[in-house]
């Protein structure tokens, strides 16, 4: 296995969620022989096949925020930027549509959306490089093109899951699509990697509703958690539409749709437990804490960071680093402490505050309405800009 062992490492997780962390012990050891995802059932799409049909007519998704994040980076001619989450390219072709001296890192963790860079590169010749890996593995890649510490300019770092992530339903990220129940984002690049499948198969039902809980804030995670046990009794819950079937069937059909999104438009019963599986499987919170570290490590004095977040969770984590930088007795997922959690960044930000960041803007940034109605699932977006002191 090659993901969650940070868990183990890093407190701001380990702490939080110890049934959790047994589970994935006692897991390991089940997962040895085989796992779900080499049988996902009909309507997979072999690798190769996905990476052609990413089409490159017409922009895979709209860029969240790009206007304040344009206005943040500042980017001036001759600067070395780095797009931390590529994604489908819509903020580096904006970046080099806007600064024609610009030399862009494109970092993405996914190898479809590197395909994509990699044909950016071909366009712009010398502007943009192209980075495969994760936030954790950033320091290695910068070494390697000889990108020093200390160096770069601007940084982006846009977190979650991309559009053209959601968009495929063989990648198995959107409930709305039916396919494998997959949602790894660099699966091909570790194929024992466990997917999503084999969480909801393996894990025992305390494990399932600790995932709920922290990843997804479910409030009815003990029952979704049961009935996802009682489902794969009969059969292995292999398919997206068949997890959401499951999650839904636990609950009374006048509620399936009662939930509503910032928007005010129903939303699926099933949206927080597909969101807390995608984060488990993608170990989301260590990497973007990697991340953090790594961008504040790579930046020159001076240099900007732009930090854009689609869930409480991540914009939890992003605002104690930027406030704090110390971030070993912050319990995330812990709504009773963060009230005081709270009231201490409030004091040391009255203090002496970050001793790395200054911020550039006191409030975080929300999309206009103008921008939500054009681009719905940047809605929840929150932008955080900050200075490397």
């Amino acid at each position: 296995m090659v993901f969650h062992m940070a868990v183990r490492s890093n407190p701001i997780l380990r702490k939080t969620n110890l049934a959790v962390c047994r589970a994935w012990r006692s897991w390991k050891l089940r997962l040895n022989s085989s796992t779900t995802c080499a049988s996902s059932g009909p309507g997979s799409l072999d690798r190769a096949e996905e990476l052609s049909s990413v089409s490159t007519e017409k922009p895979p998704h709209t860029p969240v925020m790009l206007k304040e994040v344009l206005q943040y980076l500042d980017i001036q001619p001759g600067q070395v930027v780095l797009d931390m989450t590529f994604g489908g390219g819509g903020h580096t072709k904006a970046i080099l549509n806007m600064v024609p001296e610009v030399t862009v890192l494109a970092l993405d963790r996914d190898p479809t959306a590197i395909s994509l860079a990699e044909q950016f590169a071909k366009e712009h010749s010398g502007r943009v490089k192209p980075l495969l890996g994760r936030f954790s593995e950033l320091e290695a890649l910068l070494s390697s093109v000889d990108i020093k510490p200390g160096s770069i300019d601007a940084v982006l770092l846009d977190a979650g899951c991309s559009s053209m992530q959601m968009d495929q339903a063989e990648r198995g990220f959107a409930l709305s699509k039916d396919g494998p129940l997959d949602m790894r984002m660099d699966g091909e690049r570790y194929p024992d990697m466990p997917c999503a499948a084999d969480v909801v198969n393996t894990l025992d039902q305390q494990a399932l509703a600790s995932i709920l809980t922290a990843y997804g804030e479910e409030r009815h995670a003990r029952k979704i958690a049961s009935a996802i046990v009682k489902a794969r009794r009969v059969n292995p819950i292999t398919r997206t539409q068949q997890l959401a079937s499951v999650v839904a069937g636990s609950f009374p059909a006048a509620v399936l749709y009662a939930r509503k999104d910032r928007l005010h438009r129903p939303a699926h019963v099933a949206t927080k437990t597909f969101q807390a599986l995608r984060i488990f499987v993608n170990d989301e919170l260590n990497e973007l804490h990697a991340g953090l570290r790594a961008a504040r490590s790579a930046l020159a004095p001076g240099g900007r960071l732009c930090v854009i977040t689609f869930h409480s969770l991540e914009d939890r984590l992003v605002k104690s680093f930027l406030q704090r930088d110390d971030l070993s007795n912050v319990d995330h997922f812990s709504p009773k402490k963060h009230g005081k959690q709270k009231e201490k960044m409030a004091d040391d930000v009255k203090g002496c505050g970050s001793a790395y960041w200054l911020p550039l803007q006191k409030k975080v940034i929300n999309p206009e309405k103008d921008d939500v109605q054009e681009n719905p699932r940047g809605r929840s977006a929150k932008l955080r800009v900050v200075l490397r002191r």
